[in-house]
């Protein structure tokens, strides 16, 4: 005689492993394009940007024109030569691949054109799972993320606005002009666009506006 307990302990076994199954799917899927992702070269830009424009353009090795703008959210005219913390700015790229993920944030320029910008102040954007964030929602913060893919999005990326023109928009609330890991007071700082996590050493995206702090 067939236990009844049998027919559960295998549908709970089936429901495992689908389950399993779904998570390294889903693992794997999020993984290797981390792993396999190339460097496409550099962004074009140039490494000593003249002045504090409000807009920076640049073609990459990867062929695209990129182009990064920002402008202050309460309308004011003076340009990026005094911050202060909670100043917002809105910041909008076009151009850009939406095929790779971008932070955006107040960094340290680097040395050479071929070195990651940073560190950033306030960080990277977080990665935790965020379930309360609303798609497309207006957040300021020391530093945007910006992914087109579902999965991302579950930990708070933004979308890019259109993918085939490759534009973005993103809101900064400028923080602290220093923290634990930069001094902007001390060292060159730009706000910068620059590839997530899953492209880290890819500079193809790397564009920046020069930016200073009162003192």
């Amino acid at each position: 005689m067939t236990s009844p307990q049998r027919p559960f302990m295998r549908v709970f076994a089936w429901v495992g492993g689908i389950g399993l199954t779904v998570a390294a799917l889903i693992t794997a899927w999020i993984v290797v394009p981390i792993v396999t992702s190339s460097p496409a070269g550099s962004s074009g830009a140039q490494l000593d940007v003249a002045g504090y424009p409000f807009s920076v353009s640049a073609t990459g090795d990867d062929g695209r024109t990129r182009t990064l703008e920002a402008v202050f959210a309460s309308g004011d005219s003076r340009d990026f030569s005094a911050l202060v913390p909670g100043d917002r700015l809105i910041v909008s790229g076009s151009g850009f691949d939406p095929a790779k993920g971008l932070y955006v944030a107040v960094c340290k320029v680097p040395d050479a054109v071929d070195e990651k910008p940073g560190p950033c102040l306030g960080g990277v954007p977080s990665t935790e799972e965020d379930g309360d964030s609303t798609a497309g929602a207006i957040e300021y913060a020391a530093s945007n993320w910006v992914n087109d893919d579902w999965a991302w999005r579950l930990f708070g990326a933004r979308s890019f606005d259109d993918r085939s023109a490759g534009t973005f928009t993103a809101y900064i609330e400028i923080p602290a002009s220093a923290d634990e890991n930069v001094d902007c007071t001390e060292v060159r700082c730009g706000l910068y666009t620059r590839n997530d996590h899953t492209a880290l050493e890819d500079r193809v995206q790397d564009l920046y506006l020069p930016v200073s702090f009162a003192r």
